[in-house]
């Protein structure tokens, strides 16, 4: 399967050539395989039950260290607008035994408002903290240090960046209309968050996927980036990697069950294979909430792939909360709607697990399970799994 198109500039379509900083045709060379020692045992992470509020945006560096936004809010039954909501900042320094709180510099809101702040974690000791909204002037506030000290910022995005830097974290922002919202946007493009200052810059070399290309936030294990959208000739889900930080991008497209575009695709790499969950409603059965189309596998490092589930209208899985989580041998796991379903056999069935309904995210430190509103996991293998609780003892937040 040849590379697909890759566009110049902050959201530019111009072809890109073979050649230094080109890509290389696919197929040849040495095929991608992750290192074995990238997936060893889980780090094991303090539990902080008796943080004040429910804990959200919980992310993580490299080094261990890690961030959670907290909020907990006062109502009012008789005087809704009356009650508040107060916003900390919980902080893991690297090593640390236990989780501190720190000032948040979000304002107290109304509690008829709610929380819709969101943390970014951008390394060891840094991260953006982003008020709700999606509007470019949105406040933003960036630390270098742990939390103690916070810079005022937006959301706007300034220049561009040739490469993405260790602990950055890819995004997308409007490239046409000119800073419109996400619902009014008809061209988006890829933006890196920087660890340097918590400003985007705009990706200058990127796949063409379509008009709305969805990047995952954080690299795979090891080292590669992923890219999900639509293949420009077919109109077919596809996904892109980079294995020079954004430099260079490699398209290959999935052979997704029908033909009409889906939402996007959740991808996560494993010691032995690739899995690629293609997201997008599905034909016949009960509607569910984010329906999973099809599974499909790749033993090359994407290069190319097998179709291994395909959902009907009644066999489970038929949806999927945030990422597959790949083991060795051909395991895998779906965190679905209603229940946890595994895999011994690359995808192609599954029975169900008695662990009950579970999103799953991609961390610097590994995999990110959160099963309920304080009960975390964290794994790096994809079958052994370290727990740890935050925030459990305030009710509000349920």
């Amino acid at each position: 399967m040849g590379d697909g198109p890759v566009g110049k500039g902050p959201g530019g379509d111009g072809p890109v050539g073979k050649g230094p900083g080109g890509d290389g045709p696919v197929g040849k060379g040495p095929v991608a395989r992750p290192d074995p020692g990238l997936f060893g045992a889980p780090p094991r992470i303090p539990s902080a039950p008796g943080l004040p509020g429910w804990a959200h945006s919980l992310g993580f560096a490299r080094d261990g260290s890690g961030f959670a936004l907290l909020a907990s809010c006062v109502s009012d039954p008789a005087a809704p607008a009356n009650g508040f909501c107060r916003q900390h900042v919980a902080v893991r320094d690297a090593g640390a035994k236990e989780w501190v709180l720190r000032r948040s510099p979000l304002p107290r809101v109304s509690g008829t408002d709610g929380i819709s702040a969101d943390l970014v974690p951008l390394g060891p000791g840094r991260a953006l903290v982003e008020e709700g909204g999606a509007e470019p002037g949105s406040r933003t506030w960036f630390t270098k240090d742990g939390g103690r000290n916070w810079r005022a910022g937006d959301r706007r995005t300034v220049g561009t960046i040739p490469e993405i830097p260790v602990g950055a974290v890819l995004g997308t922002d409007c490239a046409a209309p000119s800073e419109a919202l996400p619902d009014d946007c008809e061209r988006q493009r890829l933006v890196v968050i920087s660890p340097q200052d918590g400003r985007r810059r705009a990706l200058a070399r990127v796949p063409l996927l379509g008009a709305h290309p969805r990047p995952q936030e954080q690299p795979e294990p090891d080292g590669s980036w992923w890219v999900s959208g639509t293949d420009p000739l077919s109109g077919r889900a596809a996904v892109a990697v980079s294995r020079d930080g954004g430099r260079r991008w490699t398209v290959s497209r999935l052979p997704s069950p029908v033909a009409s575009p889906g939402w996007h695709t959740a991808v996560a790499v494993g010691r032995d294979a690739v899995y690629a969950a293609e997201m997008g409603e599905l034909v016949g059965g009960e509607p569910v909430k984010n329906p999973m189309r099809a599974l499909h596998r790749s033993v090359d490092g994407g290069r190319t792939w097998q179709r291994m589930w395909t959902t009907g209208p009644s066999e489970q899985p038929r949806s999927l909360l945030g990422l597959p989580v790949p083991g060795p041998g051909g395991r895998v796991e779906i965190g679905a709607e209603l229940s946890g379903y595994g895999s011994v056999d690359g995808g192609r069935t599954f029975a169900r697990l008695d662990e009950g309904s579970h999103h799953t995210r991609r961390t610097p430190l590994g995999l990110l399970r959160e099963a309920s509103r304080c009960e975390y996991a964290l794994t790096v293998d994809g079958v052994r799994w370290s727990k740890f609780r935050l925030a459990c003892d305030d009710p509000v937040g349920d």
